[in-house]
């Protein structure tokens, strides 16, 4: 039956005593009154705050700007143009791995083993640009290796079933062996310098890397945000099962990100050969964890479903103004890994105390 949204008053049949005399009582009629509709309540005025316009990484925002005020009242050297040059530099393959990294901690997952791919792929494109073969040919052998590392990375986690955990650390003791295997641990020297132009290089005044890494921070936020394969990607780390039964590869999506991750480990590690204009097999040891770092301070949740590519390049760019300025006001680097433990900390526990609030609140 339809809803009654409004009815008019109906008359009501009521006993009342008649006024004594010996009089029977009787019925008398009385309408009803109508009842006054509902006021609506006023809605509550909010105040539009820093994270209503720039979202979780708001916070990776605030710590950034703060360290880069600070560290130009500390320094006259940070601002200037070869610092900021050599910053970028620094910061541009942190942010190119710590993107590639995202996609999959926002399935839920991890991947130990960008920084051993990054090894591998930037030594084997020194051997190769050695060996004679052209530089185009190198760079894309070079980023296949760890575009096809990522798939297996995918399939063990999907096929063998094997925590990304476990699957990715054991990634990461073979692709690091076979570097050390292939380069009988020697570092690779006499690459073109043709080749160290592309990571050195600048257009207009800005360094080819930070270019290179803008470019690929803003392709994968396109992707998250406006593709269907980004909205997999978060479906598949908010309920796997859930987004199963609602028609979503979920198997598909989790190599797809694994793959995508291999591959942008494999073009750092190019780039890192460019930039250091020879391929050192232990280059990248530990860019994992700054990959990770990166992306929690950048506001991304380990449990999943919650980051974005600018926040991930954010956080990488956090801990590249810090090691920077480190460096320019001479503090111990030992201090520099405590800070930045700090703020890995610090951004884990907000996001588990916003997590229980909107928990609370049924948000």
């Amino acid at each position: 039956m339809p809803k009654l949204i409004w009815r008019e008053p109906i008359e009501t049949t009521t006993i009342v005593n008649r006024p004594p005399g010996g009089a029977e009582p009787g019925l008398a009629t009385v309408p009803k009154a109508r009842e006054a509709p509902e006021q609506p309540a006023e809605p509550r005025r909010r105040v539009v705050t820093l994270g209503d316009i720039a979202g979780r990484e708001s916070g990776g925002l605030v710590v950034l700007l703060v360290a880069v005020g600070a560290l130009t009242l500390a320094s006259d050297e940070f601002l200037t143009a070869n610092n900021l040059a050599n910053l970028a530099r620094q910061v541009a393959i942190f942010g190119i791995i710590a993107v590639g990294e995202l996609l999959v901690i926002l399935t839920a997952g991890i991947d130990l083993s960008v920084g051993s791919v990054l090894g591998l792929t930037g030594a084997t494109t020194a051997q190769l640009l050695v060996a004679g073969m052209p530089i185009l040919p190198s760079i894309l052998l070079g980023v296949g290796i760890g575009t096809a590392l990522g798939i297996v990375n995918g399939l063990l986690v999907t096929r063998a079933l094997l925590p990304p955990f476990i699957a990715t650390l054991g990634m990461l003791g073979i692709a690091r062996g076979m570097v050390l295997l292939s380069t009988d641990a020697q570092t690779i020297q006499g690459v073109p310098e043709s080749f160290q132009a592309i990571a050195n290089g600048t257009v207009l005044g800005i360094p080819n890397l930070l270019i290179i890494a803008l470019a690929v921070t803003a392709v994968m936020w396109f992707v998250l945000t406006r593709t269907v394969f980004g909205r997999y990607i978060y479906a598949v780390g908010s309920n796997p099962e859930s987004a199963r039964l609602a028609g979503v590869p979920v198997r598909l999506v989790t190599v797809s990100v694994y793959m995508i991750s291999g591959m942008l480990a494999g073009l750092g590690g190019v780039l890192l050969a460019s930039r250091l204009g020879a391929g050192i097999p232990t280059a990248g040891t530990g860019f994992e964890l700054s990959a990770i770092a990166a992306c929690v301070i950048g506001g991304a949740s380990l449990f999943g479903a919650k980051g974005s590519a600018i926040g991930a390049f954010t956080g990488a760019l956090i801990m590249g103004v810090l090691n920077n300025g480190g460096n320019l006001l001479a503090i111990n680097a030992f201090y520099l890994q405590i800070a930045i433990g700090v703020l890995i900390l610090v951004a884990v526990g907000f996001d588990q105390l916003n997590t229980r609030r909107s928990a609370t609140s049924g948000g």
